[in-house]
This record gives C-alpha cells, sequence and structure tokens, in this order.
C-alpha cells in the first residue's frame, strides 16, 4: 500500500498559481471597498474640513460678493463639482485606500495652515489666501487617501481647477493689474500707430489732439481678463490631449487678456475722438466689458480650429469617456 501510495502522481502547481488572500489579512492601504463608501466617507471628509474652515469660508463668501475683482471664486465649486462628476469613469468604482501619499498633502496643508493662523509680517495680509489654499490641499489629501492615487493622477485637474477660488493677495493682486495696464497701453499704442491716429504716449497716459486719456487700473480689465483665462484653461482641458497644445492655448489666453483691453481702450479713445466725446462716459465704457471680451474668445477661435487637428476624440467627450481603473 505504501509503495502505491508512492508512485501516484503527485499534482504539479502552475507557476504563476497565486492563491486568493482574505481580505481580512491584507494590510489596511490595500484594502478594496465598495463604490458607495469612499464616496461618503470622503463626503464626511468635506464636510468636515467645511467645519474647520468655516471662518475663513464664509470671509470668502463676503469678499466675492462685495469685491469685483473676485466675484468669480463663487463660480468655481460648482464648476469643480461638474468636473468631478464628468471624471466619474476614471475613478476606480473598487477604491484603495492609499495614506501614504495623502500624508504629503496633509503636510504641506498644515504648514500653509500653521502661516494663516499666526503669519509673519510680510504674509499678514494674505491670511485668507493660505487658508483657502491649506482646505484644498486636505481636500486633496482626503480624496487621495480614499480613492488611492491611481484615481488622483487621473483626475488631477478639479483639483488643480479649485485653485482659481483662492483670493489673489492685495500686493500680488496690484502687481497683475500693473502688469494688465502696461500690456494694454502697449497694444493701444500699436492700434494708434497702424490705425494712423495722432498720438504721444507717455507712461500710461495718451495725448491726442483735443483729448488725453490715461489707462487706469479700473481700465485694466481684471475681471473679464480672468474670466477670459479660466474658459480658456477649461477649453484646453477637455479639447486638447497633448499637454503642448494645452499650454499653448492657455498662454494664448493670457496674451488675449491685454489685447482684448488693448482693443478696448484704443476702440473707446478713437470713437471718442471722431464720432462723439460721450463714448468715454457711456455704457459702452462702464457696461461694454462683454463685448470685448466676445472679441477677445473671437480670437482665439482661430488658434483652438489650429490645435484641435490630430485630435481624435471630441472636445467634452475625451474627458467624460476616458476608460479610468476598474
Amino acid at each position: 500500500m505504501s509503495d502505491r501510495l508512492s508512485k501516484r502522481p503527485r499534482a504539479e502547481r502552475p507557476e504563476n498559481c497565486t492563491f486568493p488572500i482574505p481580505k481580512g489579512h491584507r494590510p489596511l492601504h490595500e484594502r478594496e471597498y465598495s463604490s458607495h463608501h469612499p464616496w461618503l466617507i470622503y463626503g464626511m471628509w468635506v464636510v468636515f474640513c467645511g467645519l474647520v474652515f468655516s471662518k475663513a469660508l464664509a470671509t470668502l463668501v463676503v469678499n466675492s460678493l462685495h469685491n469685483d475683482n473676485a466675484s468669480h471664486i463663487l463660480l468655481i465649486p460648482p464648476i469643480v463639482a461638474w468636473l468631478l462628476y464628468s471624471d466619474r469613469p476614471r475613478i476606480s468604482k473598487v477604491c484603495v485606500f492609499d495614506f501614504l501619499p495623502a500624508l504629503f498633502f496633509a503636510g504641506a496643508a498644515t504648514l500653509l495652515w500653521a502661516l494663516a493662523l499666526w503669519p509673519p509680517a510680510s504674509l499678514a495680509s494674505a491670511g485668507v489666501s493660505l487658508s483657502i489654499s491649506s482646505l484644498i490641499l486636505f481636500l486633496l489629501a482626503g480624496y487621495v487617501a480614499v480613492f488611492g492615487r491611481l484615481s488622483a493622477k487621473q483626475t488631477w485637474f478639479p483639483f488643480a481647477f479649485l485653485g482659481f477660488a483662492i483670493p489673489i493677495p492685495e500686493a500680488l493682486l496690484n502687481r497683475f493689474i500693473y502688469a494688465l495696464q502696461y500690456a494694454s497701453a502697449a497694444v493701444a499704442g500699436w492700434i494708434f500707430d497702424w490705425s494712423g491716429v495722432p498720438v504721444l504716449r507717455e507712461g500710461f497716459l495718451f495725448y491726442l489732439p483735443g483729448l488725453s486719456i490715461e489707462v487706469a487700473k479700473e481700465c485694466s480689465g481684471i475681471r473679464s481678463s480672468i474670466a477670459l483665462l479660466i474658459l480658456a484653461v477649461l477649453v484646453a482641458h477637455f479639447a486638447f490631449t497633448r499637454f503642448w497644445k494645452k499650454a499653448v492655448f492657455v498662454f494664448a489666453g493670457l496674451l488675449m487678456m491685454a489685447v482684448k483691453n488693448g482693443v478696448r481702450i484704443a476702440t473707446l479713445t478713437i470713437l471718442a475722438k471722431y464720432v462723439d466725446p460721450d463714448f468715454l462716459f457711456g455704457r459702452l465704457h462702464h457696461q461694454g466689458g462683454i463685448v470685448f471680451f466676445l472679441i477677445g474668445l473671437g480670437l482665439l477661435v482661430p488658434l483652438y480650429w489650429l490645435l484641435r487637428r490630430g485630435e481624435k476624440e471630441t472636445p467634452i467627450l475625451a474627458a467624460t469617456h476616458s476608460s479610468g481603473p476598474r
């Protein structure tokens, strides 16, 4: 009997055979959960962060309602929610908790939070900006921890876009406005030269026969410029797959901020000089920003169609129908 048993052939184990490990024995950072629990946990994390940063959020809302240069901020969270919804095919339905990379973002968020609570003299006026930056990093840290680094890598854009919700500190905003003034005045000067309008320029001042104008801070077009930049970033994200195309289109959007404002200054000045001086004080001056905003968009259309060459997918489907981790 023993000889028979010893001669019986043994079943060979395939080389690549692996046996499943019970979920209870897997390390915590590798455990898988159903698709419902991660969204519930992340939603609780978002609510918790909102409560912790409630004072900064309240200040941000008040500032957005009363400051024209920050009026775009209230539109950013709904857009981000829509971006995450459109990116849902890229988020794994069975998510893996991944705490190690989340600690990196949480550490950076904690540092910014500490700077917001105890700011140095040079950052005394940037408390709200630091707090909102910290909040965004905490939200990103929770997202990475709940859904894993792979899903976060494939859906990074909504959190990057959330950066538009950070209020620009006053000192930095003034520098940005000054740069817009300078570039807009340069574009207006070129238009005057091309059109043959006799003009003498001294910095932000233009002297015409019987008329003088100044490119003031209010003429920088900061609100419409920020709106144009936000739209350019969104279009670049959905319309192009290659990074260099996105970068070129966004850079063109930055240039168009100055071009459309220079066109506005030159147009109003020429109309006031040769048609009616009231154009400098009328509705086209004070409420015509949308007109020149649309002109800026129109100037971006040829570049858009040029960069779209070679792109196989349609703009929206490129983002919403992309396959992600399963």
